[in-house]
């Protein structure tokens, strides 16, 4: 798992944020291939991975990169869904939706996400099970 051809997706997260936090526990739990590996975006591993595919350095929430693309806000979102067991792909049909009123809806939180959901001071560490799905501890970014 982890090279430059691994079709695996690698979500980047606020690794600070509350909500940010309940959405990656909320992927793990509905993902039981173990197909997505995540990354705090305070990590040196996320800032090189953000450099070495050209993401805008703006941006602060969540990212999804897959086969080699980059998807951010409510884009992400939607992608991530597809992936996810259950009835949870259904959601994915809200991509018809025009891109500016779902990035506005999305934008919204993500501008309020601390004042809503609350902060944290350091990023979680995960337990032992998890650690291998999260790509910053110590690993190498995939080109």
């Amino acid at each position: 798992m982890g090279t430059s051809l691994d079709p695996d997706p690698i979500v980047l997260f606020d690794g600070l944020c509350n909500l940010c936090d309940g959405a990656v526990q909320f992927i793990i739990d509905r993902d039981a291939r173990r197909r997505f590996r995540f990354a705090s975006l305070q990590t040196p591993f996320a800032r090189d991975l953000k450099w070495r595919h050209r993401i805008d350095g703006a941006i602060d929430s969540i990212i999804l990169i897959e086969s080699g693309r980059v998807y951010a806000g409510s884009q992400a979102a939607l992608r991530i869904t597809r992936h996810l067991d259950g009835a949870w792909p259904l959601l994915y049909g809200l991509i018809v939706l025009p891109r500016p009123v779902r990035d506005a809806l999305y934008d919204l939180v993500a501008r309020n996400r601390y004042r809503w959901f609350g902060r944290r001071t350091a990023c979680r560490i995960p337990t032992p099970d998890l650690q291998a799905r999260f790509l910053d501890q110590g690993s190498q970014p995939p080109v």
